[in-house]
């Protein structure tokens, strides 16, 4: 099932529930778009209907250990080739019976779980558990379900018995899991369960096709434009608590000062009116009812987080406001490096976390825009007299297919950016149309498989004309597809109830092609220079995702290229090349990655204290032994870093920065838990966050970040020994130490 795991505070809803809609004419609008508007004109038919079937048993049991194989049996063979027939009909009640019989098996196993838990485990058995069952068979019968249970739950007790900083004993720890597994089930109301099989049928097409309810569309507005009108507080569930869990900078609440991180909500009230309790309500519903327009005012009651009393109350009125989510935007950096050969360097380096826009104020002037974000970061880079830039787009997931085709307008004179090809076989050219460069200096352009979409298209654009050397992972994450959102209400019956507030469904409706020819669609962006990277996995990327579309090809477009790297790259590829091989840090990541794939492939843990222990000494020491090492080399090279975003860009002074302080996808932070690359790529998985206990953490280099220093770095000496580079004049701005 889908599950929020974390919520802004912000944007109202307009409009009434879903709940209050006729779901079963939703449920038929939805079928009827995703057979005749879909990229693959897919009817839906007894085919599908198995693959509907299997797509929502996977969300509701995705370890398989809730439902048996004679659960499965029974609900295929009375569901399995007939819920194309019911959702045509408007019939969600075989939806509905599925959902119940999960629920049941759901209320009996935390019964049973919570029971295991109070056993005593001597934790001396040669047992193993498996990590991941989402492949495994469904479990035979209860009493192998049973068993089953009985390992994971002893994992559990295990894993709190060696954990070092626990709050409470294992076995509370554990049955307070099973309870709020319990009250998430319990929250699933009849439009969330219809919400989660829509979402599952429209899945089944390709996976990023999705159907959204009124408030899941209201957030992806949000992330989208980056702002909201709202109080400025992200929120996540926790014991049935909405706990804060940042504050977000210069929003309401942070101007307020009352509200803290790790206070938790008990009680909402608009305005003068009566609070309401909103312990163990979803988190989600929670979120709606602090939002609200700007002007207006919420109070909420909290219990603070210092507070030595748990029963102690605070109430905290703040008033809505716009909040701008500036942490998610772009920012840069002027990075000073000292070369080999003693001379200075100055260069840029530009984050792009997404490609963002305001899509419902597109063309207006003060509109959000990553393009307009970007070309006010590079004025002040230019100013300062940058020789060379980075652009940063590993973890940059995609966004607005207008702003890449815009972004990538800033590198290049003119000229087609991107094709697209509908279901009926037409090709589209998307240009660029402005003649006008933003920067023309050499440009890196970094990437991993966590970098989709729009991401690729900029990429891949930028590649095609020569413009920009491609380092990073062997390939992006291979999204090559193109969604649009659809408004469900305008397509059902006019006397519909509720039909303004039927939710949308976003819908692939074409396919992106490089300008030369090639889809970007499973294949992504390949690198010209690959470095070891944690995330250069099989594992992630379109082709793991279920119900992928193919790879194709399309002609290719004219383009007047603006230069042939090749013979760059390849000097580029062998200088690097030299340093990977001796960069202790990449050697790191090697290993890691190896006993990465070692784990996956057993895809067990041990149930033996001992050997666990062992594990962890063993853990402990490399990380140890890592952190003495990092201390003797210090930094790579010497570098003085000054930070530049959309609030300071036109100061006239920039404050200096430590260059190896944790940024969003640059630097982890190792802690006791946490086992560099290794424990990161689960952390990210399983969207944890690392500790943020200064004392108990260490910085751990980001090497592909230096490395891509070092590339751009090499790029403008070869330039400029070839005299190809034009000379940048120094920046007149003064910038502040």
């Amino acid at each position: 099932m889908k599950r929020i795991l974390a919520a802004v505070v912000g944007l109202s809803l307009v409009g009434s529930a879903l709940a209050e809609t006729d779901l079963d004419k939703v449920a038929v609008s939805v079928a009827r778009l995703l057979e005749q508007a879909h990229y693959s004109r897919q009817k839906l038919d007894d085919a599908v209907s198995q693959r509907v079937f299997d797509q929502y048993l996977k969300d509701l049991d995705p370890n398989r250990l809730f439902f048996t194989q004679g659960d499965v049996d029974q609900l295929r063979a009375k569901y399995g080739n007939t819920l194309d027939d019911s959702i045509l009909a408007g019939d969600l009640e075989p939806a509905r019976q599925i959902f119940a019989l999960y629920k049941e098996r759901v209320v009996a196993r935390v019964a049973s779980n919570k029971a295991l838990a109070d056993q005593k485990f001597t934790f001396t058995s040669k047992d193993v558990v498996a990590l991941d069952r989402k492949d495994a068979p469904w479990p035979k019968n209860e009493a192998e379900a049973d068993e089953l249970w009985k390992k994971r739950v002893e994992a559990e007790l295990l894993q709190e018995t060696l954990n070092k900083h626990a709050a409470d004993t294992p076995a509370k720890t554990v049955k307070r899991r099973q309870d709020q597994l319990l009250r998430n089930l319990n929250e699933m109301d009849d439009e969330s369960v219809v919400s989660g099989f829509l979402d599952a049928l429209a899945r089944t097409y390709d996976p990023h096709s999705q159907y959204m309810s009124p408030s899941e569309l209201a957030n992806f507005d949000i992330e989208m434009k980056k702002s909201l009108d709202g109080v400025g507080a992200v929120l996540q569930s926790e014991d049935g608590y909405a706990k804060v869990k940042e504050v977000v900078p210069g929003g309401p609440a942070d101007m307020d000062g009352r509200l803290k991180v790790n206070d938790r909500i008990s009680a909402v009230a608009q305005g003068d009116g009566p609070f309401e309790d909103v312990v163990d309500m979803k988190l989600d519903k929670v979120v709606q009812k602090i939002r609200g327009p700007r002007g207006t005012v919420v109070r909420l009651q909290v219990i603070p987080a210092n507070a030595a009393d748990p029963s102690k109350r605070a109430i905290v009125a703040i008033k809505r406001d716009e909040v701008q989510l500036n942490e998610q935007k772009a920012s840069a950096e002027i990075l000073d490096l000292t070369r080999p050969n003693g001379r200075p360097l100055r260069l840029g380096w530009i984050e792009l976390p997404s490609f963002y826009a305001d899509l419902n104020r597109s063309g207006e002037a003060d509109a959000v825009s990553t393009t307009k974000d970007v070309s006010i970061l590079l004025e002040r880079l230019k100013k300062e007299g940058i020789q060379g830039l980075v652009i940063d787009l590993r973890r940059d997931g995609g966004g607005s297919l207008e702003e890449a085709i815009n972004l990538t307008g800033l590198f290049i004179p003119k000229g087609p950016v991107v094709q697209a090809k509908d279901s009926n076989g037409k090709v589209s050219v998307s240009y660029d149309r402005n003649p006008k460069v933003a920067y023309d200096g050499p440009v890196v352009v970094l990437t991993n498989r966590l970098s989709a979409s729009a991401s690729e298209i900029f990429a891949a654009a930028l590649q095609d004309y020569g413009r920009a050397v491609i380092v990073g992972d062997e390939r992006s994450f291979g999204k090559g597809t193109v969604q649009t959102m659809l408004d469900i209400g305008r397509f059902m019956p006019f006397f519909s109830l509720g039909a303004s507030d039927a939710g949308a469904l976003k819908l692939t409706i074409n396919k992106f092609y490089r300008v030369l020819g090639g889809s970007t669609q499973l294949e992504g962006v390949k690198s010209d220079i690959v470095l070891p990277s944690i995330t250069d996995s099989p594992e992630i990327g379109e082709s793991a995702l279920p119900n992928p579309l193919p790879y194709d090809e399309v002609a290719p477009e004219r383009i007047d290229r603006l230069g042939n790297l090749n013979p760059v790259i390849e000097q580029l590829r062998a200088l690097s090349s030299a340093r990977v091989q001796s960069e202790p840090e990449f050697r790191y990541i090697t290993d890691d990655l190896n006993r990465i794939e070692k784990r996956y492939k057993e895809n067990v843990v041990s149930l033996n204290l001992a050997e666990r222990k062992r594990e962890l000494d063993e853990d402990t020491a490399r990380r140890e032994e890592r952190k003495k090492l990092r201390a003797s080399r210090g930094l790579p090279f010497e570098v003085v870093a000054y930070e530049v975003t959309l609030e300071n860009a036109g100061k006239p002074e920039l404050e200096k920065v430590a260059f190896d302080r944790k940024k969003k996808g640059s630097v982890m932070e190792e802690s006791d838990e946490e086992t560099d690359a290794e424990t990161k790529a689960d952390a990210d998985a399983k969207g944890k966050e690392g500790s943020k206990d200064a004392d108990k953490t260490a910085v751990v280099p980001d090497a592909i970040r230096n490395e891509a220093l070092h590339i751009i770095a090499d790029n403008v000496d070869i330039l400029k020994a070839g005299k190809t580079a034009s000379a940048v004049a120094p920046g007149s701005a003064k910038v502040t130490p």
